[in-house]
């Protein structure tokens, strides 16, 4: 049966290929401690949960409009101006299933074959395979550890031609935990403006953040940014539903309807009883986010610190998600344990696994093969045993 080009030219998810060999493993009573789950450790608030299962009561299990629900719509737009400054009326909003899909509605709906997407590396697994499943091509910029995984507006500037049509935008950051400050986007963003570049803002992790840091909407920058950006953000991170796969997005009226149209043919709707969930999230107690944010915090400083200790091993600290993103390179083509000899993130991955069996996501992955990804989204216990793991593997 013959595949179309478009599929194959998609690689396969490298964060969802560590865990299902961490899982295979485990499952053969090996003890490996994952480092590459990309959720939080918590569960889901019972509050949340409690609301599903009034609607499962309820028999809320039918569909609901494809864009969801009118009154999670509304609350969704209520977040955006209380979290965020920026109004939307629901009309401008499309719930999906998760923020993944979202971001694919996206890209589906903005890019045509021939068209050049702008984002940098590193970045995360699926963008340039959202890019290639909608024919266009991915413009990578390198922004490695040297210029704290953040591109320049110059940067930008220089990767602009007249086939770009979109660039993505990812702050807090996917793999690095990297935040970019206001000035940083906006130069961005004035650059991106001038060339009628449109924007996906990929803000999903928006609410971790360290060290005091506020958070900054790019569409609430100016209100021509508003009107060339699809903000994209979601429950699964800040209120630990990632299984329950709601993610929203927000923009101009005519192409938020057009990605629902798209919806239309695809999924439909998002499920109904996630949906009554998202909902109790939204206007429920948000205690969860700074209870998640205080153990992510000791996580983080404890991890970035035992990884600095590790000859030819450099670590910056992250100042939002739940990831390292350590630069491991002075490690290759060193003897290791056994005599063993790594030469990329890949192998260095799959050494760890073997030797340490500790789970990491190797960089090449996310276009830097100097480093590895480790998710501090676990406990202090199993973070301090896969580290010390690590080190004497890397001795």
């Amino acid at each position: 049966m013959k595949i179309s080009a478009r599929v194959k030219s998609i690689a396969p998810s490298a964060t969802l290929a560590v865990t299902n060999k961490a899982n295979a493993l485990k499952a053969q009573g090996v003890d490996v401690v994952g480092f590459g789950a990309g959720e939080p450790d918590f569960d889901t608030p019972d509050f949340i949960k409690e609301a599903a299962k009034k609607a499962l009561d309820a028999g809320f299990t039918k569909y609901t409009p494809s864009a969801g629900t009118p009154e999670l719509r509304k609350a969704i737009a209520e977040k955006f101006k209380k979290d965020n400054g920026i109004e939307y009326t629901p009309e401008q909003i499309l719930v999906s299933c998760g923020a993944k899909h979202s971001i694919y509605n996206a890209v589906q709906t903005l890019v045509d074959p021939g068209d050049e997407v702008i984002f940098q590396a590193p970045y995360w697994v699926s963008y340039p395979e959202f890019v290639r499943a909608a024919g266009g091509t991915p413009v990578i910029i390198p922004a490695g550890v040297e210029q704290e995984f953040k591109m320049t507006a110059d940067q930008v500037h220089e990767a602009i031609t007249n086939k770009t049509t979109l660039c993505i935008l990812n702050s807090p950051s996917n793999p690095t935990g990297a935040v970019y400050t206001k000035e940083e986007l906006l130069a961005i963003m004035d650059v991106l403006s001038d060339h009628g570049v449109s924007v996906i803002s990929d803000e999903i992790y928006e609410k971790l953040l360290y060290d005091g840091l506020e958070h900054v909407c790019v569409p609430a920058l100016a209100p021509e940014y508003k009107e060339s950006t699809i903000l994209v953000n979601g429950v699964s991170k800040t209120y630990s539903m990632t299984g329950w796969r709601i993610g929203y997005l927000a923009g101009p009226k005519d192409v938020v309807a057009a990605m629902s149209r798209l919806q239309d043919h695809s999924t439909s709707n998002p499920t109904s009883i996630s949906q009554r969930a998202a909902l109790a999230a939204l206007q429920g107690d948000q205690s969860i986010v700074q209870t998640m944010l205080k153990a992510f915090d000791e996580r983080r400083r404890y991890m970035v610190g035992a990884l600095n200790e590790i000859p030819g091993v450099r670590c910056p600290m992250p100042k939002g998600a739940f990831y390292v993103f350590p630069d491991v390179s002075g490690c290759y083509n060193k003897p290791l344990k056994g005599g063993k000899v790594v030469k990329t993130s890949f192998e260095m991955a799959d050494y760890l696994l073997e030797t340490a069996r500790a789970a990491v996501v190797p960089g090449g992955a996310f276009g830097d093969d100097r480093c590895i990804r480790l998710s501090y989204a676990t406990s202090l216990e199993q973070i301090k045993k896969g580290i010390e793991r690590i080190a004497e593997a890397l001795a």
